[in-house]
């Protein structure tokens, strides 16, 4: 498309804000308004999940939950909390058919996630099993992968990891049952096994709550010989206080 028609089609069809109808001068963006509403976590967080914490810059410091459950992978980022607009972003995202939200996404995971990204990170998000796909039609955390990979410039790899069973919704279950409900769920693709041994992953999800699914995924690539671990989320679910 050329630049003269490009200017054509900006001018009939001005960009909008991604959670409402409000006009605005770029591409992929929030109007003021919408932007105030998104709970970007700044400032001091979890190491591991990257839920964010009261007092001043530290390091290595872990939240509650990350204490009470120890995690598999080495680090762990978020963008946004899972309330208000940034629970609304993931919602249109994954139940939307809201694709175009991924981008925007990926550029604030690649803010939170910046000092363990780069151009050597293998992109991996966590699998869907496929009787879910055919209905959903697409896998929201590898449509994250997909455009981190390009903000980023490291590699994609959507089928790193399969879900080898259709587990139940966690909705409602403990932490102790959602563990059981994952284990053995999900497996490294024998295929990409070359790409993981030895490899630093982002494993990329849309949202994380009791760390079940991340876990299975992180002790998936433990098996195929990652290196690294690093989880990378668009939001994390926190604790009312």
């Amino acid at each position: 498309m050329t630049t003269r028609m490009q200017r054509a089609l900006s001018i009939l069809y001005p960009p909008q804000c991604h959670l409402c109808d409000a006009q605005l001068a770029e591409e992929n963006g929030l109007c003021g308004a919408c932007w105030a509403r998104v709970p970007f976590l700044r400032g001091l967080v979890c190491e591991m999940c990257g839920t964010a914490l009261p007092g001043a810059e530290a390091v290595h410091v872990l939240c509650d939950d990350c204490l009470a459950n120890p995690r598999p992978w080495d680090a762990g980022r978020a963008a946004v909390s899972y309330h208000d607009h940034g629970r609304r972003v993931v919602l249109a995202l994954k139940y939307g058919d809201r694709l175009d939200l991924a981008r925007p996404a990926a550029r604030w995971m690649r803010a939170a996630g910046a000092d363990f990204l780069g151009l050597e990170t293998v992109f991996v998000p966590i699998p869907v099993h496929w009787t879910r796909l055919i209905t959903r039609r697409y896998n929201q955390a590898a449509e994250l992968s997909r455009a981190l990979a390009h903000e980023c410039g490291g590699t994609h790899c959507p089928d790193a990891l399969q879900r080898t069973r259709r587990t139940l919704q966690h909705r409602g279950l403990s932490v102790e049952e959602r563990m059981r409900n994952m284990e053995a769920a999900i497996e490294p693709n024998p295929k990409r096994l070359p790409v993981l041994k030895g490899a630093r992953v982002a494993l990329v999800d849309d949202v994380m709550t009791s760390g079940a699914t991340l876990t299975a995924g992180t002790r998936a690539l433990r098996a195929a010989g990652v290196e690294h671990v690093f989880v990378l989320l668009l939001a994390r679910a926190e604790k009312s206080p």
